[in-house]
C-alpha cells in the first residue's frame, strides 16, 4: 500500500473560517492533540500575517515533537523570512509558498504575465530552500490554470529545490474526475515529478472536497491537506476525519493508507468544536451524533442480527466513548483517573483536581454521571483553570409579570466584584450586571444553547460570541446543568479571552 501524507491546515486555513479564531493556549493544545491524531504535517499559521501569528506558529513548532511544522508564505523574500524564522526551532520545518498561476489570479491580483511568475517561483522557492529543506509549493487556483503552464510552473520549482508540488482547487470549482485527470496530467509531464509529493488542496464550495481529495489519491496524489471537521474559509476544506476513514474503510479499493490513529478522530473533533465555540451537525459523517444512531425498525433488527449490516465502521474504531462505566457522586479520584484513560485522556494532576472539582460539584447535581459528561467536564476544563474573572455565585429572580433581576458574584485576582441589573430576561440581567462591574461595553452577537448529554438532568453547554466597539471578537463556552449558569460561564469565559487578546 502506498503512504498518504496528512497535511493538516485546521490552524491556518480552519481558523480563517468566521467564527472559529483561537487563542495561543488553545491552539497549542489544539496542535498536541493533532500530534496525537497522528498527522504528518501541521500547517501553523501564516507568519508575516501577524505579530501574534509569528508568535503562535513560533510555539507550535516548539510544542510538537514528531510532526512536521509549516509556516505559509507568499512568494516573497519578506514572508519567507517571517516563515523561517517562525519554524526554525521546529524538529523537522517546513516552509510552504505560494503564488497564483490561474490567468485570472494573474491578471487582476498579482498584476503579472507568464514570464514574471515563472521567474518568481524559481527565485522564491530557491531562496527558502537557501534556510530549509523541506519546501512546499502551491500553485494558487491550480484547478482553473492552464495546465501545460501549470506544469512548467511546477517544474520550475522543482528545479528550485520543492520537494512537495500542492495542486490546491482554491474556489472548490472542479470535479473529482477533472482533478484526478489532472494529477494525472502533472505526474506525466512536470520534470523531476519522481523525486517529489505530490498534493491536494480541495475546498469545499460545491461539497466535493472529499471526493475530489480521494480522486486524487487513486490518480497518484501522496499527500492530502485538510482540516478537522472541514472547517475553512468559505464552505471549508476537505475534512480529515472523512477523508481518513474513508481511506482505512475502503483501502481494498484506494491501496492507502494514513498514519492517523482513528480513535482519536473523535476526540480531535470535540475538541475543535469546544474551542471554537461551532457545534457538529448530528449528521455530520464520522462524527455527528447520528452518525452511528439507527432509528429506522428494519435498519435497527439488521444491526441486532449482525451490525455489519448497516454499520461499515463502528463507533470505537474512531473512538466514541462507550458508557459502559457510571460514575456517582461517592467516585473517588481515583476511579475518575481510571475512566478518564480509558476514554484515552491523559490529564497532569493539576488538571485532574480542577476536573475533579467540577465533577463532585456536578455529581451532587446528577444522580447518575456518564462518559460524555466527563468528556465535557474535561473540555471545558480550561474555562475554570483560565482567566482574570471566574464567577463565584448568581442568584436571578425571574418570571412572567415579575421583574427580571440578577446579582452576580465575580472573583477578579484577589478582588470580589458583586453587582445588581435589572434587564430583559435573566441573562440580559446577568450580562448587565457583569459588563458593569468590569467597566466594560461588551456587546452579545450571538448565543446557543445545546444538551451535552441525555434526560432531565442534562448537562447544558452555552456558546456566545461577545465583541468590544473596537472589533474584538471572541467565542467563549460554559457548562453546567444549569441553563443560567452555563450562559453567564460561556459570558464571562468570553470576556476572558477579550482581556487576554486585549494584553
Amino acid at each position: 500500500m502506498k503512504r498518504i501524507k496528512i497535511f493538516d491546515t485546521t490552524l491556518r486555513d480552519g481558523e480563517q473560517s468566521p467564527g472559529c479564531s483561537m487563542n495561543l493556549a488553545e491552539k497549542i493544545e489544539m496542535a498536541k492533540q493533532l500530534e496525537k491524531l497522528g498527522v504528518d504535517i501541521i500547517e501553523a499559521g501564516f507568519a508575516i500575517a501577524s505579530p501574534m501569528d509569528h508568535k503562535s506558529v513560533q510555539a507550535i513548532a516548539a510544542a510538537v515533537t514528531n510532526c512536521t511544522v509549516a509556516s505559509l508564505a507568499r512568494c516573497t523574500k519578506g514572508d519567507i523570512d517571517a516563515a523561517w524564522d517562525a519554524v526554525k526551532e521546529a524538529n523537522h520545518p517546513r516552509i510552504h509558498v505560494f503564488l497564483a498561476t490561474s490567468d485570472i489570479h494573474m491578471e487582476y491580483k498579482l498584476r503579472m504575465t507568464r514570464e514574471q511568475v515563472l521567474q518568481r517561483i524559481s527565485e522564491m522557492v530557491a531562496y527558502a530552500k537557501s534556510f530549509c529543506d523541506d519546501i512546499e509549493f502551491s500553485a494558487e487556483d491550480a484547478s482553473r490554470s492552464d495546465w501545460a503552464f501549470l506544469a512548467q510552473c511546477y517544474s520550475n520549482a522543482v528545479a528550485a529545490g520543492a520537494t512537495t508540488l500542492n495542486v490546491p482547487d482554491t474556489v472548490g470549482y472542479s470535479t473529482p474526475q477533472e482533478m484526478a485527470e489532472l494529477i494525472t496530467y502533472l505526474r506525466q509531464n512536470v520534470t523531476g515529478v519522481e523525486h517529489t509529493d505530490i498534493s491536494v488542496h480541495c475546498h469545499n464550495d460545491l461539497g466535493m472536497a472529499v471526493a475530489n481529495s480521494l480522486a486524487c489519491v487513486k490518480a497518484g496524489a501522496t499527500q492530502i491537506e485538510c482540516t478537522v471537521n472541514g472547517i475553512g474559509e468559505r464552505a471549508g476544506n476537505a475534512s480529515l476525519e472523512e477523508l481518513a476513514m474513508a481511506i482505512r474503510t475502503r483501502a481494498d479499493f484506494y491501496d492507502a493508507e494514513t498514519g492517523i490513529n482513528t480513535r482519536q478522530v473523535y476526540r480531535s473533533s470535540k475538541l475543535l468544536s469546544n474551542i471554537t465555540g461551532v457545534p457538529i451537525p448530528p449528521s455530520k459523517a464520522i462524527v455527528g451524533a447520528n452518525a452511528f444512531a439507527h432509528e429506522s425498525g428494519i435498519h435497527q433488527h439488521g444491526v441486532i442480527a449482525n451490525a455489519q449490516t448497516y454499520e461499515i465502521m463502528k463507533s470505537t474504531d474512531v473512538g466514541i466513548p462507550q458508557n459502559t462505566m457510571v460514575l456517582g457522586k461517592h467516585s473517588g479520584k481515583h476511579a475518575l483517573r481510571e475512566k478518564l484513560e480509558s476514554m484515552g485522556y491523559e490529564l497532569t494532576d493539576e488538571e485532574l483536581e480542577n476536573v475533579f472539582v467540577r465533577f463532585k460539584d456536578l455529581a451532587d447535581k446528577k444522580k447518575n454521571i456518564t462518559g460524555r459528561d466527563i468528556e465535557a467536564l474535561v473540555l471545558h476544563r480550561r474555562g475554570v483553570v483560565q482567566g482574570d474573572c471566574q464567577l463565584v455565585s448568581h442568584v436571578v429572580n425571574t418570571g412572567h409579570g415579575v421583574p427580571n433581576i440578577s446579582c452576580i458574584k465575580l472573583q477578579r485576582g484577589d478582588e470580589v466584584l458583586e453587582d445588581v441589573a435589572i434587564g430583559s430576561g435573566p441573562l440580559d440581567a446577568s450580562f448587565k450586571a457583569i459588563n458593569r462591574m468590569l467597566g466594560m461595553d461588551v456587546k452579545l452577537e450571538s448565543f446557543s444553547l445545546n444538551a451535552v448529554t441525555d434526560g432531565e438532568d442534562a448537562v447544558g453547554e452555552a456558546v456566545v460570541k461577545v465583541a468590544l466597539p473596537d472589533g474584538r471578537a471572541c467565542t467563549g463556552t460554559g457548562i453546567s446543568t444549569d441553563i443560567i449558569e452555563s450562559s453567564i460561564r460561556a459570558y464571562v469565559n468570553g470576556i476572558n479571552k477579550i482581556m487576554e487578546s486585549g494584553n
